[in-house]
């Protein structure tokens, strides 16, 4: 006998919104950290609840349906509010109480994170919350920090790793500099311009080649390799610079140039060592800030 829609099971939906995110059982079964056949089962399942053909199944894996896509966003939805009920829930144990260390790029440490651990501590505030910015590469096993936001996949043995996304960059100037000096007409155009670039880091010549323009550090009137530093640089009109594009959006005397632009976007990361993944805090903390970053990143 079908079960009625008013006694849906909650995993089905978590499941549903895990595969048309990701595209395949395997990446879902990755994500939730169960065996890819008990998720194509719930997927099955919620098809026949629904009575709805979700996913059209492809050698290359799952796409959603028209009628998938419909039913996508209150999935979505649901799947928020049971990670908010989760998250309340977590905040009541006792276990929470202690010290959690976060480590992240200076960057991403200084824009995004303060919100995202105000929350927490909101809502758990006998946990106390260590952030140290960095762009080294803290030990884990060591714990200097018990969770990294990272640019890139963290090679140490025993660390769990999870791509949340991908952060999208943009390039930008103040609108003061564009009045004294002009728009550029178009990206080679730039050339013509003063930009701000890093001193010693290769980041930028290389994204610029791989974009086609022909740059040396010549080019670059000013350099710093501080990111916090260098986006400074860019706010008080000394040239043309790239950044993070949630940063530059959010900015009211900062232009954005060129928004099709192909700039390579950067892997976001978290990472924690194994032992500590599942432990109150951590689990916690992870959790925000994979909600919190998600949406100022891409998915694919």
């Amino acid at each position: 006998m079908e079960k009625p829609l008013n006694d849906l099971d909650w995993s089905l939906i978590q499941s549903f919104v895990a595969v048309a995110e990701t595209g395949s059982l395997s990446a879902a079964s990755r994500r939730l950290d169960q065996s890819q056949p008990t998720i194509g089962r719930q997927i099955k399942r919620l098809e026949q609840t629904l009575r709805l053909d979700l996913f059209h199944r492809q050698p290359r894996g799952l796409i959603l349906t028209e009628q998938g896509q419909a039913v996508l966003p209150a999935a979505r939805r649901m799947a928020s509010a049971m990670g908010e009920i989760a998250l309340t829930a977590a905040g009541h144990d006792s276990e929470l109480a202690g010290t959690l260390r976060i480590t992240a790029s200076e960057i991403v440490a200084f824009h995004h994170l303060p919100t995202i651990i105000g929350k927490m501590r909101r809502a758990v505030p006998e946990m106390a919350i260590e952030l140290m910015p960095s762009d080294s590469s803290e030990n884990l096993l060591f714990r200097e920090a018990d969770i990294a936001v990272r640019m890139y996949r963290t090679q140490q043995l025993d660390v769990i790793t999870k791509q949340i996304g991908w952060m999208p960059m943009g390039v930008f100037a103040t609108r003061t500099y564009l009045a004294e000096n002009g728009s550029p007409k178009s990206p080679a155009d730039l050339l013509n311009h003063d930009l701000v670039g890093f001193d010693r880091s290769d980041l930028i010549l290389r994204s610029m080649r791989e974009m086609g323009l022909p740059v040396t550090r010549d080019n670059f009137g000013v350099r710093c390799d501080d990111q916090v530093t260098y986006w400074q640089l860019i706010r008080s009109g000394c040239g043309i610079g790239f950044g993070q594009r949630p940063v530059g959006l959010a900015d009211p005397d900062i232009v954005e140039l060129f928004p099709d632009m192909a700039i390579p976007r950067l892997p976001v990361w978290l990472a924690a060592h194994e032992t500590m993944r599942r432990t109150a805090r951590v689990a916690l903390g992870w959790d925000y800030l994979e909600q919190g970053l998600k949406p100022l990143l891409s998915r694919s």
